[in-house]
């Protein structure tokens, strides 16, 4: 016998014969109904455990959107909140949940954790049974059965499938789109065919401005506690998982901001993570992304990972997007995997990444990938200890691949150069060793601030990465010495003639000591320690250290070198300015 458990007689909310004869989810011919009497629900209802608000939760932007969808009596397509891990898309639908529950809004409220196919078939089986007095013992016909309840029902209703980790378990299971009803979908991926005909609401990071509300709030405004807060709130990507359990963390060992801040910079986040998570959180922060990533890799056939590990190590503003379908990346890929690898196969990897919100990219192509600075971080504590030199080198070689022989687009430089600086800065002497000496990019992020009119930015640069590379090869070594070069050659375009010009003329004395009277580099040096020479004044003694070097330069290079021809003109050129002020060499 079908029993209406109902408490009223509101049209449409009878469930007969007609409504479930027949219904099943995947088909069939074989109808099995096993109706069980129920007691009535008192309306409204809820099925599932909303989680619980956030302590010092903050109004954000995607509370309002979520808040005005449906005014003046509009239907509501399903909303998808999508995001990192960590931005808070459950605690966005929690609170609008609450709040049409608070305000009558709603007479059926459903949560359901939709992490598999099924936890919602349950979650959709048990509402059924509760709302019309049937249950079903096979949950697909119990799902059927809520989907038809709900397209027919004039009862207002809400339904929120959180977490949703495979859009697929959703196949033949969303909610219908009705005048009455309401779908919130949370979940981290972007995939095109789940958002096609469904509102995509995008949460971001909190501001700078809601980030430091917070940690006033958690912190109770004390103000020793919020030493350096703002520097925090940045130092953690203003991610509002990893603000609350800072500030957890800082609240259990008694740390003002600054103290916190010092133990993140040299310790691994997940030593960082407070005995007992905020907010009845399940994951600790250095964990929020593994099972999207696992999701990526499994998506790519290992691909995602490789690149995640790359991307781990250059500019959370922004990786030039073409990096990834560079001959070094492809090749790295191939030989770690051992398959073959392309850039099709790299782009399609980067989608993948993109889809999961691990990685985003703009819509205008061609334009950056930036991928949360936490992630990164996570992802090179998990990288294995084997792979960090290839990888560090294989985006060193990328970024030495993608620069351009003449920098014409100086937005592309400083992408270039920041990209660079980040990856030097995050794996220091991997970069480094004494067969090989320092990584050419190095060389080309310095000169490509001098090449583009940056030319003090260019002397500095190679001021730190000369001091850098005596602590890693000595004061002797080729590379160590070019370093002097290019440091004594910026000086000079900085103005600083005389500086440049004693600066070669002891980088000379130790070139010739190390590498010998006939080494290429030691004739460079004495080619731009005359033309320094030159102009800081002594155009005589230019046009005489360009005579002497010509004599070695037919000996060592030929006449037809392109060194020792532009010696001739150099040659040329300081005998005239010599002889126009008078002097005779």
């Amino acid at each position: 016998m079908l029993v209406n458990t109902e408490g009223d007689s509101r049209a449409g909310d009878r469930v007969d014969a007609s409504h479930v004869r027949g219904l099943q989810v995947g088909g069939g011919n074989t109808q099995h109904n096993h109706f069980y009497s129920r007691r009535q629900v008192s309306w409204p209802y809820r099925v599932g455990v909303v989680p619980a608000l956030a302590d010092r939760r903050q109004r954000r932007p995607a509370d309002e959107a979520l808040a005005t969808a449906g005014a003046g009596g509009t239907v509501v397509v399903c909303q998808v909140l999508a995001g990192l891990g960590g931005v808070g898309k459950t605690q966005l639908a929690a609170n609008l949940a609450e709040q049409l529950w608070r305000d009558r809004q709603v007479d059926l409220l459903v949560w359901v954790t939709a992490t598999s196919r099924s936890s919602i078939l349950t979650g959709y089986a048990q509402t059924a049974a509760d709302v019309t007095g049937v249950e079903d013992s096979d949950p697909d016909q119990g799902a059927a059965r809520l989907l038809a309840w709900l397209a027919g029902t004039d009862r207002r209703w809400l339904i929120v499938l959180d977490d949703l980790a495979d859009p697929a378990d959703l196949r033949g299971l969303w909610p219908p789109t009705t005048t009455t009803g309401r779908t919130i979908v949370t979940l981290r991926r972007r995939d095109a065919a789940l958002l096609q005909g469904r509102t995509l609401i995008d949460v971001d990071l909190f501001t700078p401005g809601e980030a430091a509300a917070y940690l006033a709030g958690k912190l109770d405004g004390a103000a020793d506690r919020l030493d350096e807060a703002d520097q925090l709130a940045a130092d953690l990507g203003y991610l509002p998982l990893a603000l609350a359990q800072a500030a957890t963390y800082i609240l259990d060992q008694d740390l003002t901001c600054a103290a916190y801040r010092k133990r993140l910079a040299r310790r691994r986040l997940a030593t960082l993570s407070p005995y007992l998570l905020p907010d009845d959180q399940a994951t600790p922060v250095a964990d929020t992304w593994a099972l999207s990533v696992d999701l990526a890799d499994a998506a790519t056939g290992g691909i995602a990972r490789i690149l995640l590990q790359i991307a781990a190590l250059l500019d959370p503003n922004g990786i030039p997007p073409d990096l990834f379908a560079t001959r070094a990346v492809t090749d790295y890929c191939q030989k770690r995997l051992g398959q073959p690898v392309d850039a099709d196969d790299t782009h399609d990897a980067i989608r993948a990444l993109h889809r999961l919100s691990l990685a985003d990219i703009a819509a205008i192509p061609g334009t950056a990938l930036r991928v949360h600075a936490l992630v990164q971080r996570a992802t090179r504590e998990a990288t294995p200890d084997e792979h960090r030199r290839p990888l560090a080198v294989t985006a060193a070689d990328a970024l030495t691949e993608l620069w351009p022989e003449t920098e014409r687009d100086a937005t592309h430089a400083q992408h270039l150069r920041a990209n660079t600086t980040h990856l030097h800065g995050i794996t220091g002497a991997l970069l480094w060793n004494h067969d090989d000496g320092g990584h050419p990019v190095l060389f080309k992020a310095g000169n490509s601030l001098g090449n583009t009119g940056l030319v003090t930015a260019a002397a500095n640069y190679f001021d730190n990465l000369h001091t850098t590379a005596n602590q890693h090869l000595g004061p002797d070594h080729p590379v160590t010495l070019a370093t002097r070069h290019n440091l004594a050659r910026w000086r000079g375009k900085t103005g600083d003639t005389a500086g440049a010009a004693i600066a070669f003329e002891q980088l000379l004395t130790d070139s010739l000591r190390v590498l010998g009277p006939d080494h290429l580099h030691t004739l460079s040096t004495r080619n731009n320690l005359a033309h320094w020479r030159g102009e800081a004044g002594d155009a005589a003694g230019a046009a005489t250290a360009y005579e002497q070097l010509l004599t070695d330069r037919l000996r060592v290079l030929g006449p037809d070198h392109p060194h020792t021809l532009g010696t001739r003109g150099n040659l040329a050129y300081w005998r005239d300015r010599s002889a126009k002020d008078g002097n005779h060499p």
